[in-house]
């Protein structure tokens, strides 16, 4: 069995929601349609002629990438441009491009922990460099019959309510007797037409994300007895879970800049790269952001960083980094090609995972257009 293109989407949104995104970004459906088998999905940074030439060649009837295709509303379609034949070659091969950028940038998992992990950031106590999103909180209070308690509890926390911090499955249940009179029309589940009922209910109270809301409603209506659910669902002043752009960690001991340039060179693939910096200097705490990053200099010094490993670094940023004490490490932009091997080994196994034979593929077209002589 193949998974149609919203079901490969649905599982992309997963690890990078389209509400994580930065404002205005262009991401998500650019060209073709998702309602459609999908027997190949390439993985790609870039959506380049060659790129496409190489979804043709495998048969992949989505183009899953980093950066758009399409930055501005169009005017005109001219298939006699760059643009237009691009787009051109991608319908008539009935190619759809789906765009995930900063929401995979921001991600838990995403392109900035990928980053990190490389560089040998640990994990624990990682921070972001730039709040980008905070996921709204909501408070669930549903009342269930006693026979029914458990299998609704453990339905809502099992589809993502209860997160509290470090905390999970987190509820509140308080016994009580509820009361209702069903109607003429009323099929209920206890009780008969016109006669008012008393049963022993639990009223559950449990914290709901607003990313989860509408999953954890739908399993708490599917795991409940009652024709007409009495529930609410209203949103509270608690800090929900916050997303972020770069990460910023320690390394488990100091090392000196000129060795952790080595590090980065050596993992993202670089022939390579541009330092800000004594080679000599010790650092340790390593601040990390994926694509064009010269904006993030002040981010970065704030947190306290060393150093920061990002890309796109101009002339007169690179003076002010210096002047500011911080190092900075340029592997270049195109760096972020280390989604594709890992953007397509978790769609594969997520794939899997529901039984679907649909492929994952990372493309293997070298898209950085800068040469080194």
């Amino acid at each position: 069995m193949f998974a149609n293109g919203q079901t490969v989407v649905q599982l992309l949104e997963q690890l990078a929601p389209k509400h994580i995104a930065m404002e205005n970004d262009k991401i998500g459906l650019q060209l073709g349609t998702l309602q459609k088998e999908i027997t190949k999905v390439l993985v790609a940074l870039d959506v380049t002629p060659e790129v496409v030439d190489e979804a043709i060649a495998i048969g992949a009837e989505l183009i899953v990438a980093h950066h758009a295709i399409i930055y501005r509303p169009l005017a005109k379609l001219d298939t006699s441009t760059p643009a237009g034949k691009l787009y051109e070659k991608l319908i008539k091969n009935d190619i759809a491009v789906y765009i995930a950028h900063t929401n995979l940038d921001v991600a838990d998992g995403g392109i900035n922990d990928w980053m990190a992990d490389m560089l040998g950031i640990p994990a624990d106590g990682r921070s972001s460099l730039e709040d980008v999103h905070t996921d709204k909180l909501y408070k669930l209070v549903v009342f269930v019959p006693e026979t029914h308690h458990e299998q609704v509890l453990q339905s809502v926390l099992n589809a993502g309510a209860g997160q509290i911090g470090g905390y999970s499955h987190c509820s509140f249940n308080i016994e009580g007797i509820g009361t209702f009179k069903p109607g003429e029309d009323a099929k209920p589940f206890i009780g008969k037409t016109g006669r008012l009922e008393r049963v022993r209910e639990v009223r559950v109270e449990t914290i709901v994300p607003h990313s989860a809301h509408r999953k954890v409603v739908q399993a708490m209506l599917k795991a409940h007895p009652y024709e007409e659910v009495a529930y609410d669902l209203y949103p509270v002043e608690l800090k929900g879970r916050v997303f972020g752009l770069g990460r910023v960690g320690k390394l488990p001991e100091p090392v000196t800049l000129g060795e952790l340039a080595a590090r980065a060179k050596s993992a993202f693939d670089v022939p390579a790269l541009r330092l800000v910096g004594d080679p000599e200097r010790p650092v340790r705490k390593i601040a990390v952001l994926g694509g064009a990053g010269s904006r993030y200099i002040r981010h970065a010094s704030f947190a306290g960083a060393d150093v920061l490993v990002t890309g796109d670094i101009d002339y007169h940023t690179a003076h002010d980094a210096l002047a500011a004490g911080l190092a900075i490490i340029d592997p270049g932009h195109n760096i972020e090609k280390l989604m594709k091997p890992r953007l397509a080994d978790w769609l594969r196994q997520e794939l899997q995972k529901r039984s679907c034979a649909t492929e994952a593929v990372p493309s293997q077209i070298n898209t950085e257009p800068f040469r080194f002589l």
